[in-house]
């Protein structure tokens, strides 16, 4: 939930467990399981391809789903505090695993790994990111990455070409202003850490994915003169109003929309926005496409963001129970039906996609993409998102602090200065999340 979407839960169903249609037997032994806010539609899709299946197949047990909306981290941390929480934990990325798998309320996976063969099943990189201390935490949930969205039906209507360089984005920009066209989609009425969105996009795409990586493994700071370009341009986009007047009263949907309408004209922003591709582009009788990111040096960047993790609460009442749902998840028919009723959410880190068959009504834009961003992935050529990468306190202040920087209350150099001081004291304590090596 950290990173990207407030998603729209039915009135009542928030707060309330989804299980299974089956009768509670009392040899039954029960799984809680925490998640973050659905919408009726997707409640009902973790309901018939999760929760009632994977019950049918394992009569002694019992899977529920409990809905906590918004409110899910600040719940499950004060659960967690106290020795309590569910079985199965719903993290919001890698920042949180460290905090908690330091203070031990994570239960350790490798032995689960080793049983059911996840080693091999699952991409590298991403079991490597759900370690601490060399010991595997959790395991990612969906993998995601930034780019651009933009109308095709509107760049073709004033023969616009897709941006492949900053210098064809920032003229793109000003002649989409000329026509009276806000440049971005972009709101944060609903979830303030959309700041870090753009600011991960400028790291990647100005300082580049070489220094992200020495910043973030402590060879240079985040005061390098590659990052105070990065914020000074992305403070000039907020300044020639490429935000538009209304980014603090748009939701993230309502931003969205706009592209499908030709109010904006493009959206910086996540790959699970694709799950708005069907309410809105259909309607406007419009074409979506989505492209990476254009760099300072041309090729597009993928930046590498883990949307959410799942893991195994040290203090779990059913600890196998919640490896065997964790197992349920994690494989080609779940992938297949997931995916093909729910895009953007659960593009799960298998190594091998071979088997996975999606439904024909998935977009083939959305299957493409995955397969550029699963490329960019193996080949090592990559980007690093603020949310997966940087730990807890500093991943906070980035947020608010960018915020400062476009309101003109603070300077991009006094933003960075003070983003390196919160990191050094997080990775000096050990709350850094892990870092694969640079291939």
């Amino acid at each position: 939930m950290h990173r990207r979407t407030v998603l729209k839960a039915g009135l009542g169903l928030a707060a309330l467990p989804l299980m299974s249609r089956l009768a509670f037997a009392a040899d039954q032994k029960p799984i809680s399981f925490w998640y973050e806010s659905a919408s009726p539609e997707n409640q009902d899709n973790l309901k018939n391809i999760l929760i009632d299946p994977f019950n049918t197949a394992h009569p002694d047990e019992l899977l529920s789903i409990d809905f906590r909306g918004s409110d899910l981290d600040k719940q499950l941390r004060v659960a967690m505090l106290a020795g309590t929480g569910p079985d199965v934990v719903f993290t919001a990325g890698p920042s949180y695993v460290a905090a908690m798998a330091q203070a031990g309320q994570l239960l350790p996976l490798d032995d689960y790994a080793k049983k059911y063969g996840w080693n091999e099943r699952l991409l590298p990189l991403f079991l490597d990111l759900g370690r601490y201390n060399g010991k595997l935490y959790a395991l990612a949930k969906t993998y995601e990455t930034l780019g651009l969205f933009y109308n095709k039906t509107l760049f073709e209507q004033n023969k616009w070409k897709v941006p492949t360089s900053l210098a064809e984005f920032d003229a793109l920009a000003q002649e989409m202003k000329a026509k009276g066209i806000t440049p971005f989609g972009a709101g944060n009425a609903d979830w303030r850490p959309a700041n870090e969105h753009y600011v991960s996009i400028a790291f990647n795409s100005i300082a580049g994915p070489e220094n992200v990586y020495k910043a973030l493994t402590g060879a240079i700071p985040w005061t390098d003169p590659a990052f105070v370009h990065s914020i000074d341009k992305l403070a000039e986009w907020w300044d020639k109003g490429y935000f538009g007047d209304n980014y603090f009263s748009l939701t993230l949907e309502q931003a969205f929309a706009q592209i499908a309408t030709g109010q904006a004209g493009m959206a910086p922003t996540g790959t699970w926005n694709f799950s708005n591709i069907p309410t809105y582009f259909p309607q406007n009788n419009a074409e979506p496409g989505f492209v990476g990111f254009p760099s300072e040096k041309g090729d597009p960047i993928f930046a590498l963001g883990i949307g959410s993790t799942l893991s195994i609460n040290a203090k779990a009442d059913n600890a196998d129970g919640a490896a065997a749902v964790l197992d349920y998840m994690f494989t080609d028919d779940y992938y297949s039906k997931m995916n093909s009723v729910w895009q953007g959410e659960w593009n799960l880190p298998l190594a091998d996609l071979s088997k996975v068959k999606l439904s024909d009504k998935v977009l083939p834009l959305y299957e493409d993409t995955m397969k550029q961003l699963a490329s960019a992935v193996a080949a090592g050529k990559y980007g690093y998102t603020t949310w997966t990468f940087l730990p807890p306190a500093t991943d906070t202040y980035l947020v608010s602090g960018m915020e400062e920087v476009w309101l003109k209350k603070a300077k991009p150099a006094d933003f960075l200065k003070k983003l390196d001081d919160t990191f050094k004291q997080e990775r000096d304590a050990g709350k850094a999340p892990a870092v694969p090596a640079r291939t």
